[in-house]
C-alpha cells in the first residue's frame, strides 16, 4: 500500500516557514588501525540511544558501515550549524569510546561492496529487493541540506531553478577520487555510483508547478514504481515530510570546516533561487540534456576542468564555480549574513595532490581520518585550514 500522500505534502509546503535548515552527514565506520569498514552501525545507534542529544540524531543509511547524523530543523543557518557541530562532536566521541573511527570521504578507497550488508529494515530491504547490484554497489558517502520554503507552487520553481547550479555545487564538493584500490580518474566517483546507478535520479526534468510535480508522482504510484516518495533519489527535491527543498548533490566534505562552508553556500543558492523568483527574475529552465553535460564535467574533472556558462554557451574554468555562486547569491548572503568560507582546492584535489608526492592509499586515507576526527570532534579549528597536504 503507498504510503505518498500527497495533498498532506502540499499543505506542508503551503505551512513551510523560509529558510528553516536542516544538514544531515553520512559517514563511514571504519576500525581505527586497519581502516576497513567494520559494521558497526547498529553498536553506534544502541549507545546513541543513550544520549539525549543524539538518541534521535543519528540514523542508518543502506549499509552497516555507515551512519548518518542530523542536525534536526534549525530557525535559520546559523541554528542549525550550531546543532550540527554539537551532534558531530558526540558522535565522534560515541565513536571512540566504542573502538571504531569515523571517515569523511565520499567513498572508502580500497572496501568492496562485495563484503558490505545492508540494514535489516523494511525500508532497506525494499530498496534492496528492487534494486539489487544497484543497492549493493552503492557504498557512498554524501551529505544533504534542507532548506525550507513556503508555498508548494514556489517550492517547485525552486527546484527547477537549483537544477542548473548542482554541477558547480558537485565540482566544489567532490572528495571522492578514489575506489577498488585505484585512482579512478574521476573527481567523484560517489556521484557516478549513485547518480548514474538508480532509477529517478540525477538532476530532475523542470516540472513548473506543483500540480505537474504531483501527476508524475502519482504516476509512479499507479504503475507501481514506488510505494514511498524516498523512492525518488533526485538530486534535488520538494520533501514531503518537512515542507524543504533537499540538495542532495554533494560529496561529504573531509574536515567540518568544509562542511560548514558548503552547506552555508547552498543555503544561499536555495535563498537566492527564491528571491530571484520572488522578484519576477525567474529564467527559461534549461533541457536536461545540456545539464547533462555540465554534470558529466564535474563527475569527471572536478574543480580541475571546465564547466559550461550554459545561457551563454561558452565554457569557463571550474576554479571560478563558487566565485561564480558566491557573486549570484551575494544579496541574500548579505541580509541573512551567510559566510562562506571554502578552501583553495577541494577534497579530491588535495588527496590527489599526495598521492602525486607518493604517498599510498592507505596513507591518504589515514590522514583524512584524522582530519575528520580533529576537526568533526571539535579539537582543532573548524575554521577551513588547508588539510591533508
Amino acid at each position: 500500500m503507498s504510503t505518498i500522500d500527497l495533498n498532506r505534502g502540499r499543505l506542508k509546503f503551503e505551512q513551510a516557514t523560509d529558510l528553516t535548515v536542516a544538514i544531515e552527514e553520512e559517514f563511514a565506520i571504519v576500525d581505527p588501525e586497519s581502516l576497513e569498514l567494520v559494521p558497526r552501525f547498529e553498536d553506534l545507534r544502541g549507545a546513541a540511544r543513550t544520549d539525549e542529544v543524539l538518541s534521535d540524531a543519528v540514523a542508518g543509511e543502506l549499509i552497516s558501515t555507515e551512519i548518518e547524523i542530523r542536525s534536526g530543523r534549525g530557525a535559520d543557518l546559523h541554528e542549525a550549524i550550531a546543532a550540527q557541530r554539537e551532534r558531530r562532536q558526540r558522535l565522534f566521541a560515541l565513536a571512540a569510546r566504542t573502538g571504531t573511527a569515523l571517515a569523511a570521504t565520499g567513498t572508502h578507497p580500497w572496501a568492496s561492496y562485495l563484503d558490505q550488508h545492508v540494514i535489516d529494515s523494511d525500508h532497506y530491504r525494499r530498496v534492496e529487493d528492487d534494486l539489487r547490484w544497484v543497492a549493493w554497489r552503492n557504498n557512498t558517502f554524501a551529505m544533504h541540506v534542507h532548506v525550507g520554503i513556503k508555498g508548494a507552487d514556489r517550492a517547485i520553481k525552486v527546484c527547477d531553478r537549483l537544477r542548473e547550479v548542482l554541477p558547480e555545487l558537485l565540482a566544489i564538493s567532490a572528495s571522492s577520487p578514489f575506489l577498488d584500490g585505484r585512482d579512478t580518474g574521476l573527481a567523484s566517483i560517489r556521484t557516478q555510483i549513485f547518480t548514474r546507478s538508480f532509477p529517478r535520479c540525477g538532476i530532475p526534468e523542470s516540472f513548473g508547478d506543483w500540480a505537474s510535480f504531483a501527476e508524475f508522482i502519482g504516476f509512479l504510484q499507479r504503475v507501481r514504481s514506488i510505494i514511498e516518495y524516498t523512492q525518488v533519489w533526485w538530486s534535488v527535491r520538494p520533501h514531503l515530510s518537512f515542507g524543504t527543498v533537499e540538495v542532495r548533490i554533494c560529496d561529504i566534505q573531509l574536515t567540518a570546516g568544509e562542511s560548514d562552508a558548503l552547506a552555508s553556500l547552498v543555503v544561499a543558492c536555495v535563498a537566492q533561487a527564491a528571491r530571484d523568483i520572488d522578484e519576477g527574475r525567474q529564467l527559461q529552465p534549461l533541457p536536461g540534456r545540456m545539464l547533462e553535460e555540465n554534470l558529466w564535467r564535474a563527475i569527471r574533472y572536478g574543480l580541475d576542468g571546465e564547466l559550461l556558462d550554459l545561457r551563454r554557451g561558452e565554457p569557463y574554468p571550474a576554479a571560478e564555480a563558487a566565485e561564480r555562486l558566491l557573486k549570484w547569491t551575494a544579496p541574500v548572503r548579505d541580509e541573512l549574513e551567510i559566510e562562506v568560507a571554502l578552501p583553495e582546492r577541494n577534497g579530491t584535489q588535495r588527496q590527489r595532490a599526495l598521492r602525486e608526492q607518493g604517498l599510498s592509499l592507505h596513507d591518504i586515507y589515514a590522514l583524512s581520518v584524522q582530519e575528520a576526527a580533529a576537526t568533526y570532534s571539535g579539537t582543532v579549528s573548524t575554521e577551513n585550514p588547508e588539510v591533508i597536504e
